[in-house]
């Protein structure tokens, strides 16, 4: 399957989880530090606007990454689940449409964000692990916690980077190349501690 197939199916299994939440799970935690299920879901909004108006939302926080990506979680958090449904499940106009790899990443990683906290277990497919540990979303700045570290997947054939081993399933490893903390006691090799500390 190519990136643009993964991409569809990844949309298609959050749509599918968020139609089943009940209105308290909306209201969850996820593992983005104090952000509920509705906030990343608003967050998840720069893909059903335009590029003009993502544009405009960058200029008013100073091409913060990190402003934007809170300006998006508060509409989220003003918006209802149904509305915010409506909108997630609208035709991508911007990050999908146009950076599809990119987009499968950072999809792959907060659909994890709110199925980990719910209990809401999946398998996902290795051929769409692998393609988002080859590539982790570059915004999330992977490099500062794998670098000089090499990452094994145990649940099938994939190994990057040099160094020290950091050894585990494929989910947890792409979890923890963009800072979950909540995966590192799943993992084991000699670079475990250089990543927890990096992680901290």
């Amino acid at each position: 399957m190519d990136i643009r197939g993964m991409l569809a199916a990844e949309r298609a299994e959050l749509t599918a989880l968020l139609r089943d939440l009940s209105d308290a799970e909306w209201d969850a935690p996820t593992l983005c530090t104090g952000w509920r299920v509705r906030d990343l879901i608003g967050h998840l909004r720069y893909d059903a606007i335009t590029l003009s108006e993502y544009f405009g939302i960058a200029v008013r926080h100073r091409f913060s990454i990190d402003g934007v990506n809170n300006a998006m979680a508060a509409e989220g958090s003003r918006r209802t689940p149904v509305e915010l449904l409506a909108e997630f499940e609208s035709a991508p106009r911007t990050v999908s449409r146009l950076w599809p790899r990119l987009g499968l990443a950072d999809l792959l990683v907060h659909q994890q964000d709110i199925r980990r906290p719910l209990g809401r277990h999946r398998e996902i497919p290795a051929d769409r692990l692998r393609a988002v540990l080859d590539r982790p979303d570059p915004f999330a700045r992977p490099w500062r916690l794998t670098k000089g570290l090499q990452f094994v997947a145990t649940d099938f054939d994939w190994v990057k980077g040099s160094g020290p081993v950091v050894r585990g399933r494929g989910e947890a490893l792409a979890l923890a190349m963009v800072g979950r903390p909540v995966v590192l006691g799943e993992l084991e090799g000699e670079g475990v501690p250089e990543l927890r500390r990096r992680c901290s």
